[in-house]
């Protein structure tokens, strides 16, 4: 990210994340979009204020929150001057928000800004088919009550009743990211028991990171709620190993006890250029310094989730760095087999040689700097609010330690990825 201004995180917040169709199973992405903003607004004192954007996605939504981010500032205690744009780009939303918000203060379009994401997948939206839209359509353009009453009822069968749901299918594919990424773990060899060994290690270092009050400023309590529900620090790896496959019933490792929860929540997270900051007396826990996007070509063969694999050595390459040169590294947890699949990848000398185009391979990290505080297969995974939540924890933990570096690495649905430097002098 060339720019002229350095970006600050000053820090984030969050409403527990639930799993789908419990406490916030009526709430809705509005209701949890105001919660969290306004509890950002009350953290860093910023009621009745301006601020140059507030970036806020959401990838499952109504039609009605066409601009989720513009209603919910309205509500948030922000100055009703405050700018707000809705975005969507998958799993990989409010991280982009980040990098959106960034880039406007590093260039100094705007001093300070939000970003942040809300997803349900408790209140979707439900449509009807096709047939039954053009009918309603056609009945809206009929001039006369006759006539209306004719398209209504002229051909109509009850199978255009039929409601139908958001699904997760991938719209190239018809496969499910699910399916996609049992693709990915046959053609990296990952064994189910390792899966299992990685969705263990994130319950046990999500539930420690409570214990010990890591999170403690960085969720507020929301309907009752006051840690994420989908935790489960008693889990062990024999109950793990009973569940059955979830995507290929018959030779599939993939399971919901090593696959990310269908979730609802909301994160957000408050950047600044220092002089905004310095003004208002707010401290800086690190520095946005760099930011990369990708793709890969799913529907002819490469593997859904592996984007990140790309975009980081570009990154890397940008920032004059090497993937051992980080002192935590965020990687999102769609699927156990996808984080196992993303790091042998860059081990692996045939891929960083005929993929990326490298002399050697990137090489291994050391899993003790991987999600120290647990990730989404432990906390949740809000399609849209991971991104803000990785960015406020990864930014809390180099400030802890005082300096260093953090790397985030997010897949996203349509064989994105989305990543990320943190940095603390």
């Amino acid at each position: 990210m060339t720019a002229s201004n350095r970006v600050g995180v000053i820090g984030g917040v969050r409403i527990p994340f639930c799993r789908n169709n419990t406490a916030y199973a009526d709430v809705g992405n509005f209701g949890m979009s105001v919660k969290t903003l306004g509890s950002l607004v009350e953290r860093y004192g910023l009621h009745g204020q301006e601020l140059g954007e507030v970036a806020f996605g959401s990838v499952i939504k109504h039609a009605s929150d066409w601009n989720l981010a513009r209603e919910a500032v309205l509500s948030s205690g922000l100055a009703p001057t405050t700018p707000g744009i809705t975005t969507a780009r998958a799993c990989g939303t409010s991280l982009d928000n980040a990098i959106l918000i960034a880039n406007k203060i590093a260039t100094g379009q705007i001093e300070a800004g939000i970003a942040g994401g809300s997803d349900t997948t408790s209140d979707v939206p439900i449509v009807y088919s096709r047939a039954l839209q053009q009918r309603l359509l056609a009945v809206n353009r009929a001039k006369t009550l006759k006539d209306k009453l004719r398209t209504a009822l002229s051909g109509f069968s009850f199978g255009e009743l039929k409601p139908s749901f958001p699904g997760v299918a991938e719209p190239r594919t018809g496969k499910s990211m699910g399916e996609h990424c049992e693709m990915m773990a046959r053609e990296w060899g990952i064994a189910r028991a390792d899966q299992d060994q990685l969705a263990l290690d994130s319950h046990r270092k999500a539930a420690a990171a409570y214990e010990r009050g890591f999170f403690d400023d960085l969720v507020v309590p929301f309907r009752a709620v006051r840690r994420d529900n989908i935790l489960r620090p008693d889990t062990t790896l024999e109950k793990l190993a009973a569940l059955k496959p979830a995507f290929d019933r018959s030779a599939g490792t993939l399971t919901a006890g090593n696959s990310s929860a269908l979730s609802d929540g909301a994160s957000a997270v408050l950047l600044a250029s220092e002089d905004w900051a310095a003004r208002r007396g707010l401290p800086i826990q690190a520095y946005l310094t760099h930011a990369q996007v990708a793709a890969v070509d799913f529907v002819h063969g490469e593997g859904l989730l592996m984007a990140p694999t790309i975009a980081v050595p570009r990154m890397l390459a940008a920032a004059g760095l090497t993937l051992q040169d980080f002192d935590f590294y965020e990687i999102h947890e769609a699927f156990a087999a996808q984080v196992l699949c993303t790091l042998r990848a860059w081990e692996s000398a045939d891929y960083c040689r005929n993929r990326l185009g490298l002399d050697a391979p990137l090489g291994a990290i050391d899993p003790a700097r991987i999600n120290v505080n647990g990730s989404s297969l432990a906390l949740g995974h809000p399609f849209a609010a991971t991104g803000a939540r990785i960015v406020a924890s990864l930014a809390k933990l180099l400030h802890e330690k005082g300096s260093g570096r953090g790397l985030i690495s997010i897949c996203t649905a349509g064989g994105m990825g989305v990543t990320a430097i943190l940095q603390r002098d």
